[in-house]
């Protein structure tokens, strides 16, 4: 009798003790980066959010070193039905792996360097060529759109920033210019934050672009199996559906946690 009393005393005591530990664990400073040089996809990325067919290694065009990646966007790819809100869309995007995903209160440093062909379409059509968004499985936040996000729109590039559903996103940055044919060399120190000490740094080509202080996240606590919410990073292009096909070239991507949190 005692020896199934102690039994079932395990049985319930093991399972809590995995729980506790998982939600505890923190995984060793972040300090990752892809040059592209490799003829497969690195184990940082997760291609869940793109076809298998729309990347390609190639050498023509790269930042540095012998070569960088290529995603080219194809009506249909990774459609999303269109939503009494919003129109459908499409995608082909390089999604961090989960282990990756910031959280909330550290700081980090992306970066990351881009090249638009000369021929790439000029349109008003939504795209989004880089964002940050909050983990939100199980929770309301799944349909939010990203806190952070790198656009390019009728020839604008702008960065916008997103931490409450019923209002309208703020722009942090906007510039007309010809981004085209060039590299274009984006480095950014995020914090995460529901508190006012959230803070997003952005350059662009050395030179500061945005230095924004307060909060970067949505109020919604969604920390399942976790203490703290997490936030991840996709890049590559993210539309409203259109006919006409895009491409983006990538290089020299890097991410390094550079502040903890307490």
């Amino acid at each position: 009798m005692l020896k199934g009393k102690w039994i079932l005393i395990l049985l319930v005591l093991i399972p809590l003790v995995v729980i506790v530990a998982i939600i505890m664990y923190r995984p060793a400073t972040i300090n990752v980066s892809d040059d592209f040089e490799s003829s497969n996809l690195s184990n940082i990325w997760s291609t869940d959010r793109m076809e298998d067919s729309s990347f390609e290694f190639q050498s023509a065009i790269a930042r540095k070193g012998r070569s960088a990646i290529k995603i080219t966007l194809r009506t249909g790819d990774k459609p999303e039905a269109a939503t009494v809100k919003d129109k459908a869309t499409e995608r082909d995007e390089l999604l961090e792996n989960t282990s990756l995903y910031a959280v909330e209160g550290s700081k980090y440093e992306y970066r990351f360097s881009m090249f638009l062909p000369d021929s790439f379409p000029i349109t008003k059509t939504r795209l989004v060529i880089a964002q940050w968004k909050q983990f939100c499985e199980h929770c309301a936040c799944t349909d939010y759109s990203p806190i952070l996000a790198l656009r390019y729109v009728s020839g604008i590039l702008f960065i916008t920033l997103q931490t409450n559903p019923a209002v309208k996103r703020d722009t942090l940055f906007q510039m007309k210019d010809e981004f085209r044919n060039r590299w274009l060399d984006f480095r950014f120190r995020v914090r995460f934050s529901k508190q006012k000490d959230g803070e997003v740094n952005a350059f662009l080509n050395d030179k500061e672009i945005v230095n924004y202080h307060g909060v970067t996240s949505y109020p919604d606590d969604c920390i399942w199996l976790s203490t703290e919410n997490k936030y991840y990073f996709k890049m590559g292009l993210y539309r409203d559906k259109m006919p006409e096909p895009m491409w983006i070239y990538i290089d020299e991507y890097q991410k390094k946690e550079i502040e903890r949190s307490k």
